[in-house]
């Protein structure tokens, strides 16, 4: 849950230096948008196990369903060792519309000037009617994700 991290261990807000970084990390923390226009909220990562909640609200779908607000959990890798902070992560979004998860995973990149893009690889896995169906119900996908003001 949110409010279970001691605040000493969250994350700091975007663009600031990590403890031990030796230079601008690259912070998950915060409100991230896709080309797609999907829209996701990263709430502080704890820093002793790196777990993270969000939502997630995503701009598209297959389904006939209203497209609603849905809950994340992931996890990232903490620093370790010298160098720019730019961790991998992974995180699950729960659809709370349709019966499908989706599996993102990726790495959060700094460019020269300090913006922070999040670069993905999605499975979406949708519930299938039966046996039979297996074969078509998990889609591949890429997304990048730039940060909101």
């Amino acid at each position: 849950p949110r409010g279970a991290c001691a605040p000493a261990l969250l994350a700091p807000p975007a663009s600031k230096t990590f403890p031990g970084a030796g230079a601008r990390a690259c912070i998950l923390t915060g409100k991230w948008t896709n080309e797609l226009n999907s829209n996701m909220t990263i709430f502080p990562v704890n820093l002793s196990s790196g777990m993270f909640t969000g939502s997630y609200l995503t701009a598209v779908t297959s389904s006939n369903r209203r497209i609603r607000k849905s809950p994340m959990h992931g996890s990232q890798q903490l620093l370790k060792g010298n160098g720019r902070f730019q961790p991998t992560f992974g995180f699950t979004v729960k659809w709370e519309f349709t019966e499908s998860i989706t599996v993102f995973v990726g790495q959060c990149f700094l460019d020269e000037d300090g913006r922070e893009t999040l670069e993905t690889m999605w499975l979406l896995r949708s519930k299938g009617e039966s046996h039979g169906d297996n074969w078509k119900q998990t889609l591949v996908g890429t997304n990048t994700f730039r940060r909101l003001p």
